[in-house]
């Protein structure tokens, strides 16, 4: 079954960055997952968060407000 991942964030370099290891997981580990990022603020408002970046994976926030390691990533994948 494949993930849906989503980085919830305005365009800043962090989420930027965010976008970057999840992508960069995803490859290195041949995981099945798409990544949708969201950058409608009235969207990430839905998500009832106050900062980004924020990582949701199968619609659940795991991480918000900072960047996670690969190995952090690779783990809520898993």
């Amino acid at each position: 079954m494949s993930k849906v991942i989503k980085v919830l964030g305005t365009g800043c370099p962090k989420c930027k960055s965010m976008t970057a290891v999840v992508s960069d997981v995803i490859a290195e580990n041949n995981i099945d997952a798409t990544i949708e990022k969201v950058e409608d603020i009235m969207e990430i408002m839905k998500y009832n968060v106050m900062t980004t970046p924020v990582l949701v994976i199968d619609d659940a926030i795991t991480v918000k407000g900072r960047i996670p390691s690969k190995e952090e990533v690779l783990a809520l994948l898993k």
